[in-house]
């Protein structure tokens, strides 16, 4: 049962800017290694090779495969739990929370894309890239927001959260319709077998861990032969995970259980194995390639005009409203921090390009893009989330409250 007096620990672990931190630690510890006299081990650990053998089937891979494409399903899977519970219960479960942040999220994606192909349209290896500054880091969006305390109104961190949702969505769709290889017929017949069993154990009210972590194996490796993206597996597995069975909240559970692994372990572990980026003078010289240019700019300005001019035009065409105590200085900051796209960018660069040096300039434009985004995020909503002072009057209110 999820505890309605969380320990110290508990909150620790669950909180947002905790597992940030944890990734910016996992991060910089790459970087520093990298750009260390011992950076061929770093390359030695990245670059091992591991395989599984059971009977005919061989799974033969590198260690950075094995993170990109096994360890990060576990962090899918807890998107799909996220997504199913707001869906079903949460911020997204009616139309009216729904238009905002689902409307500013398509924006949020749409512009940052359209500039990347402004810069790459005519590069046919570097327009794969397109979807790299579309995607959103709710980790890390969150935890930069966490940093300013009870200043921001519980309305903003609402919108945001539903923001990242439907960009974690709108980046799955786009995972599986763009990202994929070619497709197996016989494998995808087996992948659809298995999310039918998962779906059966749903309807039968099973809420062994073990039952649906067994269809899952046999979902991944399936979806690993099809030529589909293997990730996508978790959330399959996720939107099968029944919400409840006998007044036992198992989704909410599951989440609760699985959230301090994925945020203090697999996010870390993943932002160690693609951050190492070596930062030499051709690195930073990078920087101006329409490769870096698209994502850069995709990131900090791309993300912002998107999510804010479609939030305004939303609001302005009487299609949503903006959420009450929230100003739009508010929402303009979120809108820089929507510009955060660590995590769901690094991995979309990964399948995107096959070149280690395109990857590389491209991991250092998304840090890069990611830490304008924050930086400029955070110090707009320092000054738009200012506390009133109680020995003022109303004349001296807070940018926050300015429309």
């Amino acid at each position: 049962m999820v505890s309605a007096n969380p320990s110290r620990l508990e909150r620790v672990l669950s909180s947002p800017k905790s597992a940030g931190t944890a990734m910016f630690g996992a991060m910089l510890l790459a970087f520093v290694w990298v750009n260390s006299p011992y950076q061929s081990f770093y390359e030695v650990i990245h670059h091992a090779p591991m395989s599984v053998q059971i009977g005919a089937l061989v799974i033969a891979k590198p260690m950075i495969s094995w993170i990109n494409e096994g360890l990060m399903v576990f962090f899918f899977f807890l998107i799909g739990l996220e997504i199913k519970r707001e869906v079903y219960e949460g911020q997204l479960s009616s139309l009216r929370q729904v238009a905002l942040p689902a409307i500013a999220a398509i924006g949020g994606m749409a512009i940052p894309a359209a500039i990347y192909l402004a810069f790459n349209v005519n590069d046919p290896i570097a327009a794969k890239g397109w979807a790299i500054p579309a995607a959103t880091d709710i980790v890390l969006a969150l935890a930069f927001l966490a940093l300013l305390g009870p200043r921001v109104p519980i309305a903003l961190k609402v919108f945001l959260t539903a923001l990242a949702i439907f960009d974690d969505f709108g980046t799955l769709v786009i995972i599986a319709a763009f990202y994929s290889g070619e497709l197996s017929a016989f494998a995808m017949m087996l992948a659809l077998a298995g999310i039918a069993a998962a779906m059966l154990l749903n309807r039968m009210r099973v809420t062994q861990t073990a039952a649906y972590l067994l269809v899952g194996v046999l979902l991944w490796v399936t979806l690993l032969k099809s030529g589909v993206h293997a990730t996508l597996a978790g959330v399959a597995l996720a939107f099968c995970i029944p919400m409840r069975v006998d007044g036992k909240e198992i989704l909410k559970q599951i989440e609760h259980d699985l959230s301090p692994w994925v945020g203090f372990g697999v996010v870390p572990v993943f932002a160690f194995f693609n951050a190492g980026i070596e930062l030499g003078g051709s690195a930073i010289a990078s920087l101006l390639e329409p490769i870096s240019l698209g994502v850069v700019l995709g990131l900090f300005l791309g993300k912002q005009l998107g999510v804010f001019a479609s939030a305004r035009a939303a609001v302005w065409m009487g299609l949503a409203s903006l959420p009450p105590g929230v100003s739009w200085w508010q929402l303009y900051g979120v809108s820089l921090l929507a510009g955060v796209g660590f995590t769901m960018s690094l991995f979309i660069a990964a399948l995107a390009f096959n070149e280690p040096g395109a990857i590389l300039t491209t991991n250092l434009s998304i840090v890069v893009g990611s830490l304008l985004s924050g930086a400029a995020g955070m110090m707009v909503l320092h000054l738009a989330c200012q506390k009133i002072d109680p020995n003022t009057d109303d004349r001296s209110v807070a940018v926050g409250n300015q429309t």
